[in-house]
C-alpha cells in the first residue's frame, strides 16, 4: 500500500510496520492532510508508543492522497481564532509534535510528495531526513494571508542557509524540489514511482544498524549544535564518543570488522 493509496481507510493517521520500519501516514486527504488537533494527539501518541517498541528501529512519516501536509487546519484555526487558550494549546501541541520528532531515539525519514506548506513544511524540516517525489513543491506562505510563519521558522531556520530561509518566509513563494534538495531542506528527490522504494532502502540501510548507536548518535548531533561554543561541543562530544567506544555494539561491531563477518546488534 501506498502513501496515496491509505485514502480507503478512514482512521486519519495509519500505521504500518514493514517488517522494523514503522510507516505513519497522514490520512486527511480531503483537507491536504491538515494538522488538525485531533492529527497531532494521534501522531504524538504513537510517536510516544514507538519511542520503547523493539520492533521498531526507523520512522517513516507520510501522507495520503495529492499531498504530503498543508500545515495547521485553517478551518479549525479560523473558527478558534479569537479563543487565546485554544490557539496556545494548539501551537504547544504542535511545538511538543516536532521537538518528539527531533528527540525521539528512532530516526525519523519524511516521506514527500505533492504540497509540504507551513507547518507541513516544518514537519519536513523536524524529521531527520527527507526525501521527496521531484514534483513535490514546498512553502511557508503563511505571510500570504497575513499569518507570519512564526513556529515554522524554527525548523526551517535550523535547516537551510538565514538567508534561503528568509527567501521562503517573506515571499511565501512555492519552492521546486530542486531548490528544496539545494537549500538543504530535503536529502534527495526521486520521480514519484520511485518514491516508497527510495524511502524503504534508506530506511532499510539505517535500520540495520545497531539502535543503541543511532539513538545516542542522533541525540548528541542535535545537542553538540546547541552548544555555545565549538570547544564545548566537541567537549560534549568526546564524551559520548566514550559511552559509544565502551557499549557492547562498539566492541562487537570493531571486533567484526577485524573478523571480517558481519556483526550482530544486541542494541545496547
Amino acid at each position: 500500500m501506498t502513501a496515496e493509496t491509505a485514502i480507503a481507510n478512514e482512521d486519519i493517521l495509519l500505521r504500518e510496520d514493514r517488517g522494523p520500519v514503522t510507516w505513519l501516514t497522514l490520512n486527511r486527504p480531503d483537507a491536504f492532510n491538515s494538522l488538525s488537533t485531533d492529527l497531532m494527539a494521534r501522531v504524538q501518541a504513537e510517536l510516544d508508543a514507538l519511542a520503547d517498541d523493539a520492533s521498531c528501529r526507523v520512522i517513516v512519516i507520510a501522507g495520503a492522497g495529492r499531498g504530503f501536509c498543508a500545515g495547521h487546519d485553517l478551518r479549525e484555526v479560523r473558527g478558534n481564532q479569537q479563543d487565546e487558550p485554544f490557539i496556545k494549546t494548539m501551537l504547544d501541541q504542535c511545538s511538543t509534535m516536532m521537538q518528539s520528532i527531533v528527540n525521539h531515539p528512532k530516526p525519523v525519514i519524511a516521506r514527500v510528495h505533492g504540497v509540504a506548506t507551513a507547518a507541513g513544511c516544518q514537519l519536513v524540516a523536524s524529521c531527520d531526513l527527507a526525501i521527496a517525489a521531484d514534483s513535490a513543491k514546498f512553502a511557508t506562505p503563511g505571510v500570504n494571508i497575513g499569518l507570519f510563519c512564526h513556529t515554522p521558522m524554527v525548523a526551517l531556520g535550523r535547516n537551510v542557509s538565514r538567508k534561503h530561509a528568509m527567501e521562503m518566509l517573506l515571499t511565501g513563494e512555492l519552492m521546486s524540489s530542486d531548490d528544496a534538495v539545494r537549500f538543504g531542506l530535503v536529502n534527495r528527490t526521486v520521480p514519484q514511482d520511485e518514491l516508497d522504494a527510495a524511502v524503504m532502502a534508506m530506511a532499510e540501510t539505517i535500520a540495520s544498524k545497531s539502535s543503541y548507536t543511532l539513538k545516542i548518535g542522533k541525540q548528541a548531533f542535535y545537542r553538540q549544535l546547541e552548544a555555545p561554543d565549538l570547544n564545548q561541543a566537541y567537549d560534549y562530544a568526546a564524551g559520548v564518543m566514550l559511552q559509544n567506544m565502551v557499549a557492547h555494539d562498539a566492541n562487537e561491531g570493531i571486533q567484526a570488522f577485524i573478523d571480517k563477518r558481519a556483526p550482530v546488534w544486541e542494541d545496547r
